[in-house]
């Protein structure tokens, strides 16, 4: 019986054949035309060919120029789709020297409520945030050596990507909390993690990174949610400068000065503390 549409069947030659075996073997699902090149020898213009026809016949959808994802064979001819874009965010930036951060890193520890629409990584190089298939994947410069409290997250059952542990989340917020929603939103999430934050970690956290404001809000946080000991943020108080800085960078520069921790409050510690009980 003829097909009443004139959709190409998702079948595989010889080479394709070998090409999905092989990634399948190594647990990689998106790959490149180099990995193609690699895996079966062929020069240029016959792996741009193949991977054209793989995509034709709903083997595999491109992702970007050059970056490809197979696609599961039990979704028949669908061309688009993306998988886990975790993994895709892993690819884009090349699966080293990076980890997924902020808000992102924030959904995975499950310190917010609602579900992120963009996926945030963290790289050494300045790069242009890219759309793909309605996901944006933004990325926010830091140096390398500043890569630590870092840790592994199985984003399928076979593959793993960099994250920022829970302790490291909360300090990359407090240092840019635009790519968090803002300080209150980061509040939430510090409360919703209180009981599992280790007090010890986020100090010396805080001191290697060594930004005056994040010392200021972490200490400041610390105290209204009382996470950790007295001793702890006396530690971070030790470090304090005589300058204040806003506790929201994104808001008005309004509010009280509260000079124990050199902030000014342009967020109330009454809204912070609503904003966690409701």
């Amino acid at each position: 019986m003829a097909l009443k549409d004139n959709k190409p069947l998702k079948t595989l030659g010889p080479q394709a054949a070998q090409l999905v075996t092989s990634l399948h073997e190594d647990n990689r699902a998106v790959f490149r035309l180099d990995d193609v090149q690699r895996i079966l020898g062929l020069q240029e213009p016959s792996t741009r060919s193949l991977v054209r026809k793989l995509v034709n016949r709903g083997v595999a959808a491109r992702l970007k120029p050059g970056l490809f994802i197979l696609v599961p064979f039990e979704l028949g001819r669908e061309r688009e789709y993306m998988g886990s874009p975790l993994i895709v965010a892993r690819e884009l930036a090349g699966g080293k020297d990076y980890y997924l951060s902020h808000a992102t890193a924030m959904e995975i520890h499950c310190m917010v409520t609602q579900p992120q629409l963009v996926v945030h990584v963290t790289t050494p190089a300045k790069r242009r945030p890219i759309q793909i298939m309605g996901v944006e994947f933004r990325f926010i410069a830091y140096a390398k050596e500043g890569f630590y409290g870092l840790m592994d997250h199985w984003a399928t059952k076979q593959e793993k990507v960099k994250i920022s542990d829970l302790e490291r989340t909360v300090l990359d917020g407090l240092r840019m909390p635009e790519h968090c929603g803002g300080v209150t939103e980061l509040a939430k999430g510090i409360w919703i993690k209180k009981q599992d934050l280790n007090d010890g970690k986020l100090v010396d956290y805080a001191l290697k990174m060594g930004v005056g404001a994040v010392i200021r809000r972490l200490g400041y946080l610390m105290e209204l949610y009382d996470i950790g000991s007295p001793e702890s943020r006396g530690r971070l108080r030790d470090r304090l400068t005589d300058t204040y800085v806003n506790f929201d960078p994104i808001l008005p520069a309004e509010g009280k000065y509260l000079r124990k921790w050199r902030l000014r409050l342009n967020v109330s510690p009454d809204e912070l503390l609503s904003t966690v009980r409701t």
